[in-house]
């Protein structure tokens, strides 16, 4: 029966993959909902964004590949994210699963703070505008999901989300769907997996159409250096991206860690127009309260650097 359904998953896996690539998109800034693209997690970003196929992500799963969240080994788990985005922008995320004798139940909140901006009308006289107050402006992303090991090698997750983009009185939501698998091939520890991010109908902000950043992730991962339980262990990842408002892209990361208590991170971004290298240190001081903290480094070139902070909490 579990072989079926793997069969099954793989051949849906299979007709989205071919219907996303065989369609003629018209790439540059299609789009809407582009905060959707911006990397959540520290660890993601410190592997320049080749996470897709790392299977202990606990409930950060939800933000690269749902399918990674069915291999949890907590009960609960919890994770908090920040980020200063560029032009004073506020990035946060958090996310919870939970897991239970029928699966992993997870859930997930992106938030991006645009901050106060002054309004302004019309001027008289030598005054080009007069400021009459401020408005606010942010996007929001929710998503509740679901993942199942169907075996001890492969797993699948399905996620759905509530997505807002709203400046003053105006705004634009929908809702998207996002899907993955994960593999243990069996080769050593080598593991491929390929998720699909933000699928769904057009949106419309007042009067403009526009479509979502759908986004097609191919991925591998594997130890060359020791194992997850090893004194020393190195991992190498690497990530193919189909996104439907740019040209494909690949990512590379890797992770060196000693004992699974500090780990260094880095990653490197190629065939984008600004984004290359990045890098991050992870640490988990192996209480018996799992928690975890991870910082990551990314250079965006002539938009400049980038921070972000996770802070990972489990119970078992």
């Amino acid at each position: 029966m579990n072989k079926s359904l793997i069969k099954i998953s793989f051949i849906i896996s299979l007709i989205i993959c071919s219907t996303i690539l065989s369609q003629d998109f018209k790439k540059t800034a299609t789009a809407g909902f582009t905060f959707l693209e911006i990397p959540v997690t520290a660890r993601t970003a410190a592997l320049g964004e080749s996470s897709i196929a790392l299977s202990d992500m606990n409930s950060q799963g939800i933000f690269t590949n749902p399918a990674s969240v069915g291999f949890t080994e907590l009960t609960h788990s919890f994770s908090a994210s920040y980020s200063s985005w560029f032009a004073d922008i506020k990035h946060y995320a958090s996310s919870y699963s939970f897991k239970s004798d029928v699966g992993i139940f997870v859930a997930g909140v992106v938030m991006l703070d645009y901050g106060s901006m002054p309004r302004t009308v019309a001027g008289g006289g030598q005054r080009v505008y007069n400021v009459i107050g401020s408005f606010n402006a942010n996007s929001i992303s929710l998503g509740l999901g679901y993942s199942k090991m169907l075996t001890d090698r492969f797993s699948f997750g399905l996620v759905a989300k509530y997505v807002e983009e709203k400046i003053d009185v105006y705004k634009a939501n929908n809702l998207l769907l996002d899907g993955g698998v994960l593999y243990y091939t069996g080769l050593g520890s080598l593991r491929i997996a390929a998720s699909l991010q933000n699928f769904g109908t057009n949106s419309k902000f007042i009067a403009d159409e526009f479509k979502m950043p759908i986004m097609l992730r191919l991925g591998a991962a594997t130890e060359i250096v020791g194992q997850k339980d090893s004194e020393y262990r190195i991992t190498l990842l690497a990530e193919a991206l189909h996104p439907t408002d740019a040209d494909e892209r690949i990512n590379f990361g890797t992770e060196i860690s000693w004992n699974e208590i500090i780990i260094l991170r880095a990653g490197y971004k190629f065939f984008y127009d600004e984004e290359t290298y990045s890098f991050g240190l992870g640490i988990n001081p192996g209480l018996s309260l799992p928690v975890s903290a991870d910082f990551s480094f990314a250079d965006y070139g002539r938009l400049g650097n980038t921070l972000r902070f996770t802070l990972q909490l489990g119970l078992y």
